[in-house]
């Protein structure tokens, strides 16, 4: 019997006799990763929705050796990818899922992405998630910057977790969290570690990413991050809405600017369309809590992105409304930056820094609106927050690209 089996059943033998929380070790780079399956009876826990917790690891083609941990919460399953960034891959409530229909259809192994291929797009060989970490010593399209090529969005996708563990609350509602570690080291580059966190509840429909990261060097560093959050159908479709209480839109580039009247309104597939991209600048509370919406046409079926100004201050609204097979989806993504190379970027001031051994956090909150109801009430808080303050609408780029 491994030692993880072991805990596992101390674990059921003892939760019936007093409080306790359940710590399992997953994943690390001290042992090979083993399958294995917990589930709340095996834990002596009764709960109104009996949970578990799997891990397994794929084989063949670009997707060897990738882990992937299955949690069902009892109403909300969800897939994380410990191998890529502890991307959170898809997620379901019944037969409605979380997620979009990407031509990249292996969950692909990093050791087989090259990511300073295709002139720095290296990063799309792999894409295919619900939510994909984009950071965090940068983020943004690929070139050159100080002399170094940039490749799309960082590496943090493509950073197998060095260690990943399973934390279960002692008491009532029974919290499953599932926590990872990605490193981003380079000698004489930069020395991050990241701590993710993905929480969420038996019976929820609900989950949370709480991360947080550490300049573990002893200078100070830039850093960006980017949380790209990529939905379709049921909630994508032809006359589907975004809502969130916006300061400030704009144009990503020229392109974007002939659609800018319909920012906020989504198209169906639609053949040769592409992408369109745009800056938002989100209105938040006092306390820096803001709230992004995307429903269907009917306002019946929608998701919603709490999160804060503060960790992360704007906002890129990706429109990739192309043909279903290319991959129709929207990205919602909520950021220290927008989707600009990196040395566009230090002059709109969205190049923060941390200092040696500082930290930053970034949290995130991923509901389903599943009726009418609990879209009306988002939208509801939506309002609240913009108090009837005035969008300003940026005919114009922030930045020029027409050079490039």
């Amino acid at each position: 019997m491994t030692s993880l089996k072991l805990l596992v059943t101390l674990g059921a033998l003892t939760a019936a006799s007093h409080a306790m929380a359940w710590d399992y070790v997953l994943l690390d780079t001290d042992k090979a990763a083993e399958n294995l399956h917990i589930t709340s009876e095996q834990l002596g826990l009764k709960t109104a929705q009996p949970f578990s917790v799997t891990l397994r690891t794929l084989h063949g083609g670009r997707q060897e050796g990738v882990s992937i941990i299955d949690i069902d919460n009892g109403v909300m399953k969800l897939s994380v990818v410990p191998t890529r960034g502890m991307n959170v891959l898809q997620a379901s409530v019944g037969d409605v899922r979380l997620g979009w229909d990407s031509p990249v259809k292996e969950v692909v192994n990093p050791a087989f992405i090259e990511l300073n291929g295709r002139g720095g797009l290296g990063w799309l060989e792999g894409f295919n998630e619900l939510v994909t970490r984009c950071g965090y010593e940068w983020v943004g399209h690929p070139g050159m910057d100080n002399g170094e090529l940039l490749t799309l969005h960082g590496r943090a996708a493509n950073i197998p977790a060095s260690k990943v563990t399973l934390h279960i609350d002692e008491q009532p509602p029974y919290a499953i969290h599932l926590r990872g570690e990605l490193k981003e080291q380079a000698f004489k580059k930069v020395d991050f570690s990241v701590a993710t966190e993905l929480v969420t509840e038996p019976g929820s429909t609900r989950f949370t990413l709480n991360d947080r990261l550490t300049n573990n060097g002893d200078y100070a560093k830039e850093y960006q991050a980017l949380y790209h959050s990529n939905f379709s159908t049921p909630f994508l479709e032809q006359g589907a809405k975004f809502a969130a209480p916006v300061k400030q839109v704009s144009p990503f580039n020229d392109k974007a600017k002939a659609d800018l009247g319909d920012w906020q309104t989504y198209r169906g597939p639609t053949r040769d369309y592409d992408e369109t991209v745009y800056n938002v600048v989100p209105y938040a509370d006092a306390q820096g809590e803001t709230l992004a919406v995307l429903h269907n046409k009917a306002g019946s079926l929608g998701v919603s992105l709490g999160f804060n100004t503060r960790q992360l201050p704007v906002f890129s609204l990706w429109k990739n409304t192309d043909t279903q097979g290319q991959g129709y989806v929207t990205g919602l993504e909520p950021g220290t930056s927008f989707s600009y190379n990196r040395r566009y970027q230090r002059p709109l001031n969205l190049v923060p820094t941390i200092g040696p051994k500082e930290q930053r956090e970034f949290q995130i909150r991923y509901s389903l609106l599943a009726d009418k109801v609990a879209v009306d009430d988002a939208l509801n808080r939506v309002s609240q927050i913009q108090q009837g303050r005035q969008t300003e609408v940026r005919p114009t780029p922030l930045v020029d690209l027409s050079k490039e």
